[in-house]
């Protein structure tokens, strides 16, 4: 999954992600000036932006040492991480769909769809197995 993130996110910098983003957060925050939308939605120069994914993207790597020793708080991370990334990979092909054109970072969509599926999957069955184990 970890993998699949960081080729989605040199496809999104590639394909000029910020360059979607940055003016629809400004037109958010134009349109809705409520106090915490610039924490919530903030405006990134590609510095920064890719500096923070970066960062994810080695704390994640970092932390699937955890996932693979089975430490039980790493489960329910993995499920939101999971679900996170099928929703990122969704909303990346509805809305190139809906704008009938390629919206930044469409291209490694089905890669982060593909990897979320089976950690959910496997998450699920793993929850399920200790579960069952603890029981017997």
């Amino acid at each position: 999954m970890c993998g699949a993130l960081a080729i989605h996110i040199a496809d999104e910098a590639l394909t000029g992600w910020l360059n979607w983003y940055n003016p629809t957060v400004r037109a958010i925050h134009e349109q809705y000036q409520l106090v915490l939308l610039p924490i919530l939605l903030p405006v990134f120069t590609f510095k920064i932006w890719l500096s923070l994914l970066i960062f994810a993207v080695v704390s994640l790597s970092a932390a699937s040492y955890f996932v693979w020793t089975g430490r039980w708080a790493m489960r329910p991370i993995s499920h939101v991480f999971a679900v996170f990334m099928l929703v990122n990979g969704l909303v990346h092909i509805a809305h190139s769909i809906y704008m009938r054109e390629f919206m930044p970072g469409v291209y490694t969509s089905p890669l982060l769809i593909a990897a979320s599926i089976p950690l959910i999957a496997y998450t699920r069955a793993y929850q399920r197995e200790r579960a069952n184990s603890t029981r017997a």
